[in-house]
């Protein structure tokens, strides 16, 4: 392992599985290096450099678990970090239909103490306040993300969920009934740490919630846009059901979902004779059987297929480019650094379209393209926008009919490279 030089490191590198310690972990997609999302500057910053690092995917022999071996310093990563969950009425939807969920398997008292482990500023938790859960409580790295959160109502703790933390929650809480981890249980480096911690929180009459991109669903669909520095795990269920025996928790329950493009919510407890195990465990376990998700060659045709992608995607960018036209991008999101990297596209986009004010007439990481406001389009016409922010595609081409009829062209590379006009 390359190790943290000191606590200003930028990245390092793992030799060794995140969730079993083996050393027996290849690559299995090529995706080089991308500038750090998230890092937008001002006009006066323009000669900051942002570091880029390695979005290469890894594929664990021993436990078949697939994840980036590059980690960034969390410090750097979330120091600005300026994405909020209460801004997504689709996220916040989400939520209220997940802890009616948690409620159908899980029997909770109204003292009983729920955790949820990177809580944003607290929309989940207000999910559960909203049904008249007060004893909540939040673990969060991000300093004005907790702020925000704290001012809210939502009893916040800045910091990382480690055991001494977990220790320091116990002494005056007690012990969770409920522990929660959303998109979050991908994010972290040390997984078998936040694990020993979450296991601490827990007792014979606990549960562990926690939500995370599919495998399955990246793999087959493509989803490079759930691909960067944030999201260092990408998550099998034969893989987790591995790493949470280890620690003596079992899967109980996992329900598919559509977001991000497709999800699971996996439900554990502490291994007990008693427990059973929901048939949606069993099934999935014989589905990723079926599809050869435990086999490197499988995640390998992931790699051929982005490479034929890119070069679809080229050729169309090139032929716009020739004709003298203009094109613009949709989306500030992280995923976008992502596309404009790998994809090797930034050099054509004149600007970046977004709804978040906080990026407004910022640069984005790597390309120095800047950011504007939405309302902007249909002044400035660019002759085609490339949907950046690829989950939302159909939303934006529905709310920019306008852009449309007024001749631009919205160009799409999910789930296919296509044109769309008027």
């Amino acid at each position: 392992m390359k190790k943290k030089d000191n606590k200003d490191y930028i990245s390092y590198t793992r030799d060794n599985c995140r969730l079993c310690l083996s050393k027996e972990v290849e690559m299995a997609v090529n995706m080089g290096k991308s500038p750090i999302s998230e890092k937008y500057v001002d006009k006066e910053n323009l000669k900051k450099i942002i570091p880029k690092v390695s979005l290469d995917l890894y594929f664990c022999k021993n436990c078949y678990h697939v994840q980036l071996l590059d980690v960034v310093n969390p410090d750097f990563l979330w120091a600005d970090f300026t994405f909020k969950t209460s801004r997504d009425d689709k996220l916040i939807k989400h939520f209220e239909d997940y802890v009616d969920r948690v409620f159908k398997v899980q029997k909770i008292n109204k003292q009983d103490l729920i955790v949820d482990v990177g809580s944003n500023d607290g929309t989940l938790l207000q999910c559960f306040k909203n049904k008249g859960f007060n004893n909540i409580l939040g673990v969060d790295p991000a300093s004005e993300i907790v702020d925000q959160a704290n001012l809210s109502g939502i009893r916040t703790i800045k910091g990382y969920f480690n055991l001494d933390l977990a220790k320091k929650i116990n002494n005056s809480n007690g012990k969770a009934k409920i522990i929660t981890a959303n998109n979050v249980f991908a994010h972290i480096d040390d997984l078998r740490g936040i694990l020993e911690a979450i296991k601490f929180m827990m007792n014979d009459d606990s549960i562990f919630v926690f939500e995370v991109s599919y495998l399955l669903d990246v793999v087959k669909k493509m989803l490079i846009g759930t691909i960067f520095h944030e999201h260092l795990s990408y998550h099998s269920v034969t893989s987790l059901k591995i790493f949470l025996n280890s620690f003596g928790l079992d899967l109980i329950r996992i329900e598919r979902g559509p977001e991000q493009g497709g999800s699971i919510i996996c439900y554990a407890k502490i291994k007990k004779s008693s427990d059973t195990i929901d048939k949606t465990v069993i099934e999935l376990l014989e589905l990723e059987k079926k599809e050869k998700l435990d086999s490197i060659e499988t995640i390998k045709e992931m790699n051929s297929k982005l490479i034929n992608l890119k070069t679809e995607l080229n050729q169309i960018i090139k032929k716009i480019k020739d004709e003298k036209k203009s094109i613009s991008g949709f989306g500030a999101a992280r995923s976008g650094t992502t596309f404009l990297s790998f994809f090797d596209i930034g050099k054509y986009i004149d600007h970046l379209y977004d709804d978040n004010n906080e990026k407004h007439y910022k640069y984005s990481p790597g390309d120095q393209i800047e950011v504007l406001p939405t309302k902007l389009i249909n002044q400035n016409q660019p002759e085609y926008l490339i949907i950046l922010a690829w989950i939302h595609a159909d939303k934006i081409i529905q709310k920019n009919q306008n852009y449309l009829q007024n001749g631009g062209a919205f160009l799409r590379f999910f789930p296919k490279v296509e044109i769309i006009t008027k």
